[in-house]
């Protein structure tokens, strides 16, 4: 059996058609016998097809399974069953494009002996090799926006998630905790050293999406629920763009492609991680919307309606720890492209190479503490970054690549048969333009910046506490008191005691001394 193992993990390890080059980055060669070695190559050194699903579903959904419900109070049950299983499938095809784009630019580079063993490929450089600078910058641009907002997301939902456990903070300061925290993954070298990571937020995960579903049956519907969704356009392609967002997560792909030992194998993946997240999304967001309804509407965390349990605690918990494992994920393709900027890419030095990645953390918490909008910032970078980044510019890069018949002819790999070949490549990357073009960017772009202003105007920039609960004045009833209606004779029920008002900035007093310090 063991035996069988090794053969079956030297298989994996053997080259193939396109050469392993893989980032080898701070790695040291020793003695693979030693227990450490094999400890370290457990737990940290992953390029299998299986790490790479496991990182595919993982970084797919995180935070926004939580948004979810949200989304399915502005779209109704029907409309969000339809487009999780519709953008679902798209988001996979268009992995399956970026995953063919790699392969054929790894190929034509390694044709001209180009050798990546301290190098990671990025989908800008794909970009850039097979259609121009021009291409490149667009695509830069794009993903890097993306992959910021993306992190910005991962942090504002560290905050609201760690609020429904601890309100003794407002979520302005578990910003600035979590902010820290989320820093510490500048010492994760690649994705090659994600493997314990990827399993343990899948796991996690898990557990919170089974736990929504379970926990919302177990509560039943609350009194006068009621389903009014769909009831404006705002609100309906607001919902729609938050699950284009949800399964865009394939913004990484090159660099989840380049840490496997053999990166064809990856065709299918992302369609089977997709198939696994619909089976905790599917059941997580229908469940808690059948039971709050639209409740949900102004509660776009979706563990806000539970009642708090220990059970509730601990999918708290575990989304934190996920999340920060997210944020690694949507940083470290930003941490590459900063450290070939500054020419440290391929340093060995894990500390040097940490301490460089430090600035890209800065502007990730700036804009978390700027736009804690948790929820509508989804449905934004939705429409306005993911639909650029992972579905219109790989379907037309697509398309532009393979346009003579030369190219098609001497493909690295020819389109499936079940997809019409080049003939319904070019159809279904055509309607994947069109479509996310005129709903996604077009449609969306309005609805979600229309209510992500709104967030602004009711709860300005830098909100200290987003959507937090408003505490009640505290009351006294008088009939506890001596004489009863005492001190008013007209026999008052209770007595509304107004909060203590604001004690003086110490500004206040030094100002105050320096005004009579001037008189003498």
């Amino acid at each position: 059996m063991a035996a069988a193992a090794n053969d079956s993990l030297a298989n994996e390890k053997a080259p193939g058609t396109i050469g392993v080059g893989r980032y080898e980055e701070m790695e040291q060669d020793g003695d693979s016998s030693t227990a450490k070695s094999r400890l370290s190559g457990l737990l940290w050194h992953g390029g299998s097809a299986y790490d790479a699903w496991f990182s595919c579903a993982s970084n797919q959904v995180a935070q926004v399974l939580l948004t979810l419900p949200y989304s399915f109070s502005q779209l109704g049950m029907l409309s969000g069953i339809l487009f999780q299983l519709f953008y679902g499938l798209m988001g996979s095809w268009t992995a399956y494009l970026i995953s063919i784009l790699y392969l054929e630019y790894r190929a034509r580079k390694e044709r001209e002996k180009a050798d990546f063993r301290n190098h990671v490929i990025q989908w800008f450089e794909v970009l850039d090799g097979l259609l121009g600078r021009h291409w490149r910058n667009v695509g830069l641009a794009f993903n890097c926006t993306f992959l910021l907002f993306g992190s910005v997301i991962q942090l504002i939902a560290c905050a609201s998630n760690i609020y429904y456990i601890n309100d003794r903070l407002d979520k302005r300061t578990w910003t600035y905790i979590f902010g820290a925290c989320c820093a510490t993954t500048v010492f994760i070298p690649s994705f090659h050293n994600y493997r314990i990571w990827s399993f343990l937020g899948l796991v996690m995960t898990t557990y919170t999406a089974w736990y929504l579903a379970v926990a919302s049956l177990i509560h039943g519907q609350v009194d006068g629920v009621k389903h009014s969704g769909p009831t404006k356009m705002v609100l309906y392609f607001t919902g729609a763009t938050n699950i284009l967002y949800t399964f865009g997560g394939h913004a990484v792909t090159v660099e989840v492609m380049h840490a496997m030992w053999r990166p064809q194998k990856f065709k299918a993946i992302y369609l089977l991680a997709t198939l696994y997240v619909l089976t905790l999304t599917l059941p997580s967001a229908a469940s808690v919307y059948w039971a709050f309804g639209d409740q949900l509407l102004t509660h776009s965390n979706a563990l806000s309606l539970l009642p708090r349990t220990p059970f509730r605690d601990a999918a708290v918990v575990l989304m934190l720890v996920h999340q920060i494992i997210t944020f690694g994920f949507a940083c470290t393709p930003l941490y590459f492209v900063w450290e070939k900027l500054i020419g440290l890419h391929d340093c060995r030095s894990l500390c040097r190479r940490a301490a460089a990645r430090l600035p890209v953390v800065v502007p990730i918490w700036f804009l978390a503490i700027v736009f804690p909008f948790f929820g509508p910032i989804n449905s934004a970078v939705g429409s306005l970054l993911v639909s650029f980044t992972v579905y219109i510019i790989p379907a037309l890069a697509h398309m532009v690549t393979y346009r003579s018949a030369h190219a098609r002819e001497n493909a690295v790999e020819q389109p499936p048969r079940f997809a019409g070949r080049w003939t319904g490549t070019y159809v279904i990357n055509t309607f994947v333009v069109v479509w996310v073009l005129v709903v996604g960017f077009g449609f969306g772009g309005w609805a979600s910046i229309t209510n992500f202003v709104r967030q602004i105007d009711t709860f300005g920039l830098f909100t200290k506490c987003y959507q937090c609960p408003v505490p009640a004045p505290l009351t006294m009833p008088l009939s506890a008191a001596p004489g009863g209606s005492w001190p008013f004779p007209g026999g008052l029920d209770n007595f509304t005691m107004l909060p203590p008002a604001p004690a003086p900035s110490p500004a206040h007093f030094f100002r105050h001394h320096r005004h009579h310090s001037h008189g003498l």
